[in-house]
């Protein structure tokens, strides 16, 4: 595979959560609260089936919007709610209500633990911005702005493209490649002459869709198999082996 440098690519595009910050169990943390409480609830008592963080959370919930989260996960539950609408309280169950109810969470958790960050992506970012290369994050969250501001990141990237611009933008959510292709516009360049880095599923099978040059998997929690299967061209657990062989 060809090195991630100036001759061959122009941008490095990066996905928030679980690439460049610890956030993504943060998320799958308030996830399970919500829809565990909100199951319980429903079953009354008896058939209650529990969120299942290692299966349901990457299947249903991880790398899209948080709308599109709920009803992925009810769906598969068969369940149907009503749509509500994006003032709804966090206490109102309808589509909207549960996703307000799991920003409230997330925010609170993240404010108990602050943001971690991943150091080996934070120096591959800087020594790829010292080549020359272009940098976007791109999110699906809507506390995309916040969470790089705890962390401190927010010098590293030249655009930012996350849930609240999609939602100004009319973007479809992952898997749709709408987001990369709105980083890769802002940034100027070709698609082709971009690399993404994504460890969800839907963020993998969106950088195919919008045929950037790479697309790289990023292992965190040992679904290197789904990620290969999903299109990745290759899947790496440190981004630092990016940077070993040359890239690749």
């Amino acid at each position: 595979m060809k090195p991630i440098d100036r001759e061959n690519f122009d941008a490095v595009i990066f996905d928030l959560d679980g690439v460049v910050t610890r956030t993504a169990t943060l998320h799958a943390r308030a996830w399970k609260q919500v829809f565990d409480d909100f199951l319980q609830r429903r079953a009354a008592g008896s058939g209650y089936q529990p969120f299942d963080i290692e299966t349901d959370y990457p299947r249903y919930v991880d790398g899209k919007p948080r709308y599109d989260g709920v009803r992925s996960f009810l769906a598969s539950r068969g369940i149907q709610l009503p749509e509500g609408k994006p003032d709804d309280p966090p206490d109102r169950l309808t589509v909207q209500g549960l996703g307000n109810r799991k920003n409230e969470l997330y925010n609170e958790i993240l404010a108990e633990g602050g943001v971690e960050v991943f150091e080996d992506t934070v120096e591959c970012i800087r020594d790829w911005r010292a080549m020359g290369l272009k940098t976007a994050i791109v999110s699906s969250s809507k506390n995309c702005e916040p969470v790089l501001r705890s962390a401190g990141l927010t010098d590293l990237f030249d655009v930012r493209v996350d849930g609240r611009e999609a939602d100004r933008l009319g973007l479809e959510g992952k898997p749709a490649p709408d987001i990369f292709l709105e980083a890769a516009r802002r940034l100027e360049v070709d698609p082709a002459r971009a690399v993404i880095f994504e460890d969800a599923v839907s963020g993998v099978q969106a950088g195919q869709a919008g045929d950037f040059g790479w697309v790289v998997g990023v292992d965190r929690v040992g679904a290197r198999q789904a990620l290969l299967a999903s299109g990745a061209d290759r899947v790496v657990n440190d981004m630092r082996e990016l940077q070993a062989r040359g890239g690749g």
